[in-house]
């Protein structure tokens, strides 16, 4: 009889040791594909590449593949298993920021950031499944697994900044990566064995109408597309952004770094406040408050300067980012666990897919154009998201 409290409490363990590193996968996804954005002037004088908007599109295959690639992520979490998917993603993509680190032109760097976005597609369609499967309060679950992903870029800009002023931009990809590994290591010890993948237990929850999934999927797929190309090109281009425009303060790598870090940790935490919500007020009200914020924030955002853009930014991004657990939200609500991360991997697929293209045209729209535009494109954008979020069905019963 005593041994079975101690065998509850040892696997009680292991699932909070199992959902840490989760969560600290998401940070480390999130963190490797934005390495790049805050070091971009860094490797741009180390490549002889005059501007940083010249070297940004090279960055884009790696968000191609990061949407793309989630449509095989997904199957396979579905099929063959989440957490023999979770090891392919921790390995692959610490070894992939590796592959970056030796790169010495932009085509080499454009071809391994590449590699590296393959392995990053794995996370959001698994991992994310993988944690709130079983969940008594998924909202709560999904806000906490956000906080751990913006927490990552807030790493990326504190980290990038600091490690390229002492030691290069290389040593900005090789840092993540060991750690990375390090958690695949974990991960392979403490995570437990699955008794069969997903697609084949038995359901949890019953199946909505055809009708009702079909109008949630296209809600689904405006709103994350509207959601990942402002994602996009708020967290590649801040980093230039400040540095543009509050050049008083920001000339220093690090500073800027710690400058960006911390509108991204403030920022974070409106995921828990809005993981917290979601448990309890209907979706569709919620989501069209969250981004109805944003189109007057990028609005005030387009002209300003120095430290009333710095306090606008972190309105804006805590907006951007509170907006994300909806999608996981809305999949976990209509969705039955054995069919999660393929639902997941179409969806990114496609807002992903499309989003990267927020990547490639960074550069060249900024170069051509200035921020003030882009923040007012941002702005229409949030607006077709509040279109988006008016399809959504009511509370389901």
């Amino acid at each position: 009889m005593h041994g079975q409290p101690a065998a509850q409490d040892e696997a009680a363990s292991h699932r909070g040791a199992t959902a840490f590193l989760l969560n600290a996968g998401h940070a480390l996804d999130h963190l490797m594909l934005l390495v790049f954005a805050t070091a971009v002037s860094a490797i741009a004088g180390d490549f002889g590449i005059a501007r940083w908007e010249d070297l940004m599109p090279y960055a884009a295959g790696a968000f191609v593949m990061f949407g793309l690639g989630s449509l095989p992520a997904g199957r396979l979490g579905d099929l063959w298993g989440r957490r023999a998917m979770m090891l392919v993603f921790y390995f692959g993509i610490g070894l992939s920021s590796m592959l970056v680190a030796a790169t010495q032109s932009a085509w080499q760097i454009a071809a391994a950031l590449t590699v590296m976005g393959v392995f990053s597609s794995i996370y959001h369609p698994v991992g994310i499944p993988m944690l709130v499967q079983g969940a008594r309060r998924p909202g709560w679950v999904i806000g906490i697994s956000g906080l751990s992903g913006n927490l990552g870029i807030a790493a990326a800009a504190l980290s990038t900044g600091f490690l390229v002023k002492y030691f290069g931009w290389r040593a900005a990809f090789v840092v993540p990566g060991l750690a990375a590994i390090a958690c695949g290591i974990a991960f392979a010890r403490i995570a437990p064995r699955e008794a069969a993948p997903p697609a084949k237990r038995a359901p949890r929850q019953a199946e909505f109408p055809p009708g009702v999934i079909a109008r949630v999927l296209l809600a689904l797929t405006l709103t994350s597309t509207s959601g990942a190309l402002i994602f996009n090109f708020t967290t590649n281009g801040n980093a230039e952004l400040l540095y543009e425009r509050m050049q008083a303060i920001t000339t220093d790598p690090a500073r800027l770094g710690m400058l960006l870090a911390l509108v991204y940790a403030l920022a974070s935490f409106a995921q828990l406040a809005v993981g917290r919500a979601i448990d309890r007020v209907p979706l569709k009200r919620l989501f069209f408050a969250i981004v109805a914020f944003q189109v007057p924030l990028f609005l005030l955002a387009s002209h300003a300067q120095g430290w009333a853009l710095y306090g606008l930014a972190i309105g804006y991004m805590a907006f951007v980012f509170g907006a994300i657990p909806f999608t996981d939200a809305i999949i976990v609500r209509y969705v039955d666990d054995r069919a999660r991360s393929r639902v997941a991997g179409l969806r990114l697929a496609v807002s992903f897919g499309i989003s990267s293209l927020a990547v490639w045209l960074l550069g060249p729209f900024v170069k051509s154009a200035g921020f003030d535009a882009l923040f007012v494109t941002m702005a229409c954008i949030a607006g077709a998201a509040l279109v988006g979020a008016t399809m959504l069905p009511g509370a389901p019963r």
